[in-house]
């Protein structure tokens, strides 16, 4: 990972599964946080996770739905307070790819 990406809050993280891909979107405005979520996700191999945090109100009610008409899937999204954590599995027939 490049120091580009370690600014724009582009990381990975292994886990017991394999590695998560995650991406700290908060504070970032519609629909920009859709358009990073989406190209990060067309960079991941079909069925790879892809860790996003959001904030509420837009990003929250955005982001997850445009990734589910795109083809890609909904693992968990849980509330951490202020913001949410959405896990994503890069689909396999997204559209524009």
């Amino acid at each position: 990972m490049n120091r580009s990406e370690e600014s724009r809050g582009v990381r990975s993280r292994e886990t017991d599964g394999g590695a998560i891909h995650y991406m700290d979107l908060r504070g970032e405005i519609c629909p920009m946080n859709w358009v990073k979520t989406k190209l990060r996700l067309e960079e991941l191999d079909p069925g790879e996770p892809l860790e996003v945090l959001l904030d509420e109100g837009e990003p929250i009610q955005n982001v997850p739905r445009s990734a589910r008409s795109e083809g890609h899937k909904i693992l968990n999204l849980k509330r951490e307070g202020s913001y949410y954590r959405v896990l994503i599995e890069r689909g396999h027939l997204s559209h524009g790819t």
